[in-house]
């Protein structure tokens, strides 16, 4: 604990140190230079484990490293860097929780006064909906909810944040973004994390107010971003962890939280939907969970994987309220929370190559999401778990002379290959080849319905003892077809309270972004300025997406960062507009509104926008969800 508080002092001094890094005066616009991440001198801090992302990957990781330090009575200092401003305020889930992997990892935490897994599922139904009407249908085993817990997963994450942190001494840094990955001297291993840069405006030019991001070299780097993090891309991209792999399949989330009626509430009732208001070619489906206090938890998932552009995820979620089933809940209640987030949907054949030279992937960076149980915190906890094991062994096995007298790690990247390993001889792996066929069943030849026939009977009889497995090779932006194959969808009006628009949702969210930063929404050159390439790549954009694909992107974003305007003549720069615009449109990207979701990276049928972390801090703040 000494060594802990000793390492957050020299932390703070460096942090302290950053308020005093000056620029030149601000000189106009167009003679400002471009910001030179390479010319930047870094405070830099030398750690054993950094963790990015304090969700319950992250956090179990961080907890058990601890856990072994008290065992052994070998320190190790552990590191947990979080974009969102408080630990849970950018998590997000169902959430019905299987407490598996918790029970592994704190034996006690029932007997904890301040647990908030205070709901116990009660009873488990599924129903097929219709326009007006749901039928009860049989639900397979892997549904069953006898012995989970509804909960709030934000609560729960921000109570194990609080766990790590007073009890068990690990560093815990939120606001502080892991933007890119430090790489050793010939590139072929991780030895840490650099967080952003803060103060870099929307042109790419520093400001007054720049504030270099940190350099946190680490001896093991363990991604626990969630599903499609920017460094996780990063790494599967640089060190081709995904080579003989399915490509990674996505859902796409939108829910609320409702106070209910008393006459209407049911605590610990978990339903689960099928059927409208998704058409018989699209993956996807709805939830109702009554949680503690008189809340209740709804929402929609979308498999991305929809072939339609018209589609709106908001909007379909605004649509099911209108059922009879819904609205007789909701009547009478009032919204308090709404939000959205990808989730994996790959299963087995989409996990990539867990380790790379100098850490690993844990929890929804590498997709170990059981879509059947429609549950993946247990399975996340448990491959934090077992990285912690493997990244303390590696650490304790480093010999003296590869540790430089400053305390940075000189030595070969670490090898975690031992991590999974483990992972493959862990209830996680069993659990998940039993139902590899599930979910990609429904993209076979079968179809939705031969899908749902294959599901049943695998989940009921087979259970994952067959000699065959499916296969998924095409992304989720490939499925989508283009617009003339469709007619538009028309939704129903909004019904206020019940249904609303999307930016009265948003402002539920408690979204917020410093104002004039860097656009973390980045379309090809974003980063060099506005130059004819910047402008041509915008260009293409338009053209392709809304030519072809009607704008997608203005109706799937469940956040409204992007919209294609029509170009006005008479504005100030038209000429220039007209250089970036095609067909009399232009796109707009409302950064502002981002609830980091990553639909827009995965779902653009061009491909051509990254999202990267905005500056630490930014973002939702959920508390509910």
């Amino acid at each position: 604990m000494r060594r802990a508080l000793l390492a957050r002092s020299r932390l703070a001094q460096n942090l302290q140190a950053q308020r005093f890094f000056t620029v030149a005066p601000r000189r106009r616009l167009d003679d400002r230079p471009l910001f030179d991440p390479s010319s930047v001198d870094r405070p830099t801090d030398d750690v054993d484990v950094c963790i990015v992302g304090g969700g319950p990957a992250g956090l179990s990781a961080a907890i058990r490293l601890k856990q072994l330090e008290k065992e052994t009575g070998k320190e190790i200092r552990v590191v947990v860097l979080e974009k969102g401003s408080e630990i849970g305020s950018h998590t997000l889930s169902g959430a019905v929780i299987e407490p598996r992997a918790l029970n592994e990892l704190l034996p006690d935490w029932a007997e904890r006064e301040d647990h908030p897994l205070r709901q116990p599922a009660t009873h488990s139904s599924m129903r097929f909906l219709t326009s007006k009407s749901s039928f009860p249908m049989p639900h397979p085993p892997q549904m069953s909810n006898k012995g989970n817990y509804i909960v709030s997963l934000s609560q729960v994450v921000s109570w194990l944040g609080g766990i790590a942190q007073d009890e068990w001494g690990v560093e815990i840094y939120p606001g502080f973004a892991g933007a890119s990955l430090a790489l050793t001297d010939d590139g072929k291993g991780v030895k840490g994390v650099i967080t952003n840069d803060v103060g870099i405006d929307k042109t790419y030019r520093p400001k007054d107010t720049f504030e270099p991001g940190m350099l946190f070299r680490a001896k093991v780097t363990l991604l626990a971003e969630g599903a499609h993090g920017s460094l996780t891309k990063t790494a599967v991209k640089r060190f081709n962890l995904r080579d003989g792999k399915d490509p990674q399949t996505y859902g796409m989330g939108v829910k609320e939280v409702w106070r209910v009626r008393e006459d209407a509430y049911r605590p610990g009732e978990v339903i689960h939907t099928m059927g409208w208001p998704l058409d018989r070619n699209t993956y996807g489906g709805g939830w109702v969970y009554h949680m503690a206090d008189g809340l209740v938890s709804l929402g929609l998932v979308i498999g991305l994987d929809y072939a339609n552009p018209y589609l709106s995820p908001y909007r379909e979620l605004q649509r099911i309220k209108h059922h009879p089933y819904f609205r007789t809940l909701l009547e009478g209640g009032e919204r308090i929370a709404y939000g959205g987030r990808t989730l994996n949907e790959g299963g087995l054949q989409s996990i990539p190559k867990l380790h790379f030279p100098g850490g690993a992937l844990i929890g929804c960076s590498a997709g170990f999401l059981n879509v059947p149980k429609i549950k993946g915190t247990h399975n996340a906890m448990k491959s934090g778990m077992v990285a912690a094991e493997a990244a303390f062994e590696a650490v304790h096995g480093i010999a003296e002379e590869d540790v430089s007298s400053e305390g940075e790690y000189v030595g070969k990247p670490l090898d975690l290959s031992k991590y999974e390993d483990d992972m493959k001889k862990s209830w996680v792996w069993s659990e998940l080849n039993k139902i590899r066929n599930v979910r990609p069943s429904f993209n076979t030849a079968l179809g939705i319905w031969g899908g749902m026939a294959y599901s049943g009977l695998d989940t009921l009889l087979l259970k994952g003892r067959v000699p065959w497995t499916f296969h998924n090779r095409v992304t989720d932006s490939a499925h989508t077809q283009p617009a003339k194959n469709f007619n538009p969808i028309e939704y129903p009006a909004f019904e206020p309270p019940l249904s609303t628009d999307l930016l009265t949702s948003l402002a539920l969210t408690n979204t917020n972004h410093a104002e004039n930063q860097l656009i973390h929404l980045q379309l090809p050159h974003a980063t060099e300025g506005d130059t004819p390439e910047a402008r041509a790549a915008r260009r293409h954009h338009i053209e392709k997406n809304v030519g072809e694909y009607a704008g997608l992107l203005g109706r799937a974003c469940p956040a409204g960062v992007y919209e294609y305007v029509d170009v006005e003549g008479e504005e100030t720069g038209a000429a220039r507009a007209e250089d970036e615009a095609w067909g009399g449109k232009k796109f707009v990207i409302n950064s502002q509104n981002c609830i980091h979701c990553k639909l827009c990276d995965i779902k653009v049928p061009t491909q051509d926008i990254t999202w990267t972390v905005p500056e630490g801090g930014g973002g939702p703040k959920y508390s509910v969800t």
